[in-house]
Parts: structure tokens; sequence; C-alpha cells
């Protein structure tokens, strides 16, 4: 794979995700800020880019999607979960609320 195809897919996947999020926020805002891990500034921010400034943004060299987990152990206990299933997703949610934000490249840019 060629660093240009690489960019292409970044990019690419870049204006899938802030799409997303646009349609996260105007869809459930209270929902869409936690589980983005927004402020009411950054969510007013992102709903209200043009077709335009979303291509821009996403037009960079960086992921601005990332995990929200930044300690492996969260994941491990995720990915290795004995529990059943339908807690499984309880068990998820409760370790990404308390995940640090997640659109940090955004914030910092």
């Amino acid at each position: 794979m060629t660093t240009d195809t690489i960019l292409d897919e970044i990019q690419d996947l870049n204006l899938s995700y802030l799409l997303l999020v646009q349609r996260l926020i105007s869809e459930d805002r209270a929902s869409a800020m936690f589980r983005l891990k927004l402020t009411e500034e950054m969510a007013d921010l992102l709903a209200t880019l043009s077709a335009k400034q979303l291509s821009k943004l996403s037009r960079t060299n960086q992921l601005l999607c990332r995990l929200c987990y930044d300690d492996p152990d969260q994941l491990r206990k995720l990915t290795h979960n004995q529990r059943e299933q339908g807690l499984s997703q309880t068990h998820a949610a409760l370790l990404m609320a308390a995940a640090p934000a997640g659109l940090t490249a955004l914030r910092e840019g």
C-alpha cells in the first residue's frame, strides 16, 4: 500500500467520521455529546460546518477520530470479557464514559 493510498483512506475516513458526527448531533445532541465527549461549543461548531468546511477539515494527514481507550487494560477487558453478551455492551459504555476526550485532534487544531 502506497503512502498516497493510505492518505486517501485517512481523508475518506475523516470525512465519513465528520458526517457521522454531524448526523449524531442533529439526531440526539445530548447523546452525541456524551458519546463523542464533546463540549457544547465543539458540538455547536461541528454541527454548523458546511460541506466545504468538512471537506477541507477531512483533508489532513491525521486521523480526526481515535480509539477512546488509552489504557490497554480497558481494551483487554472488552475483548476478553466473559460476561453475558447483554452486559458486555453496558460494560463497554461504562468504560467509554470514563475514557478521556476522543476528539483531541479537532480540539487542538
